[in-house]
């Protein structure tokens, strides 16, 4: 019949350019390369790919690739790689978000009371870190723990109360260990980067190309970074006395993404600290950030996605009695009441044996940790000579620029930082006096779009 009829004359559709020819396609490739070969042994790849685009409806030179690509590997490679898309929290590292918190601070500084839409303004207007969309902000807000409160007829952005007094107690805190005399040690990691180096250099207009650089004598720059992914893990301890000798750890990343924390393991950083520990000095104080290796817990506390047998078991092994069937919620109270006993950190332990205190920053508060401008020091040296962007020549930079922060940048340092902690200090009662006249705080969603949204800190 003539409509149950295929017609064979039918054009084969081609495949649209600049798509990327899959693996299945690729794999036909093959097959009918195969095919040709079965039926004409002689025949050349040229008239291989020939008769094969007409029937694939594939360009010949991708053809001839993958031909090229069978006969020397035995396999072929899908093109399509899965891109992995970048949220709102990978547009800002630690010390980006720190310059986010210190530009909503600096509207109460000068007791102006904060908009979304100023903050948005003041960030995008500083080339220093990434622009950002309005929505984005929000939730980056959300996600550095503030919280929309509605005062009257406007709303205002806060710290969550968690936030603010873990700040109060660490520089209540930090104020005391100064009273008693005791040594401050601050410690922190950061990355160095094998691409580091200056984003402008000077060139001259006058040389048009390789040639005329190679006839005069001249190069026509540094070359382009070819390590540019490696990374150095770098940790180091100091205080006013400068960098503590002994005590630094250098890893090379196993990764290329900007997250080094992510292969600085618990297990790692707890002997570190166990080699470090014997090197400062008495009833000191140890201050760092809240980073996952430095917050391991003696033991896992039972929460509310721990089975019930494991929940019982647990209080039975602190001498707690189930003498009656009890659902979780019974039980995890039961967990809540003894939990301060048991709820410790495996470095806080090791260093209460030794004579040493643990204080931990807040989060988002790098600026309290002097230790950062002396890492600001020695990238800012790497990136100045780094010309080969070789991970061993970038190495040799670092202990170079570490070497450079003595005792009396320390010091100086120190002294930037306890301003800090100053206006840390006061920007809590500023907020406080500029928000006491008005109604007390009721939590909104942080989705709200208000555009007079107002943002403390």
């Amino acid at each position: 019949m003539e409509g149950n009829t295929v017609k064979n004359d039918l054009p084969v559709k081609k495949n649209p350019m600049g798509r990327p020819v899959s693996l299945k396609q690729r794999i036909m490739i093959v097959n009918a390369y195969k095919t040709a070969l079965q039926k004409n042994p002689k025949i050349t790849i040229r008239g291989s790919r020939i008769l094969i685009s007409q029937q694939l409806g594939i360009g010949q030179r991708t053809i001839s690739k993958v031909i090229n690509e069978y006969n020397s590997h035995k396999t072929v490679t899908s093109p399509i790689k899965t891109c992995e898309r970048k949220g709102y929290k990978d547009l800002y590292d630690e010390l980006e978000l720190n310059i986010v918190r210190r530009h909503v601070r600096s509207f109460w500084f000068n007791k102006t009371k904060p908009t979304l839409n100023k903050i948005l303004q003041l960030i995008n207007s500083d080339e220093s870190i990434p622009n950002i969309s309005r929505t984005n902000l929000q939730r980056l807000l959300k996600f550095m723990n503030f919280v929309y409160t509605k005062r009257g007829c406007k709303s205002a952005l806060l710290e969550k109360d968690e936030i603010i007094l873990w700040r109060r107690r660490y520089l209540e805190s930090i104020r005391k260990y100064r009273e008693e005399g005791r040594h401050l040690y601050y410690l922190a990691e950061t990355w160095v980067n094998a691409g580091n180096c200056l984003s402008k250099t000077w060139i001259d207009n006058t040389i048009k190309s390789s040639r005329d650089a190679f006839l005069q004598g001249l190069t026509t720059g540094t070359p382009n970074p070819s390590d540019k992914g490696k990374q150095i893990m770098v940790l180091h301890i100091g205080s006013e006395d400068g960098f503590v000798p002994g005590g630094l750890l250098c890893l090379e990343s196993k990764k290329t993404n900007k997250d080094y924390r992510e292969e600085m393991k618990g297990n790692t950083f707890y002997e570190w600290l166990k080699g470090i520990i014997p090197r400062l000095k008495q009833n000191c104080v140890l201050i760092m950030d809240n980073a996952p290796c430095h917050s391991v817990k003696t033991e896992q506390i039972p929460n509310t996605s721990t089975r019930k047998a494991d929940i019982i078991k647990w209080l039975e092994d602190k001498g707690k009695v189930i003498d009656r069937p009890m659902v979780i919620t019974e039980l995890l109270d039961m967990v809540k009441q003894i939990k301060p006993r048991y709820d410790k950190y495996v470095i806080d332990e090791l260093a209460q044996t030794h004579n040493r205190t643990i204080l931990r920053l807040p989060p988002y508060h790098c600026e309290l940790n002097p230790i950062e401008l002396a890492w600001s020091s020695v990238k800012n040296y790497v990136k100045m000579n780094n010309i080969t962007y070789k991970l061993p020549d970038v190495k040799k930079l670092l202990l170079e620029g570490i070497e450079r922060v003595d005792d009396t940048m320390w010091k100086n340092f120190i002294e930037h930082t306890k301003a800090e902690e100053e206006n840390f200090y006061k920007i809590d009662f500023i907020v406080d006096e500029m928000l006491s006249t008005e109604v007390q705080p009721v939590r909104i969603n942080i989705d709200d779009t208000s555009s007079d949204l107002e943002v403390t800190d």
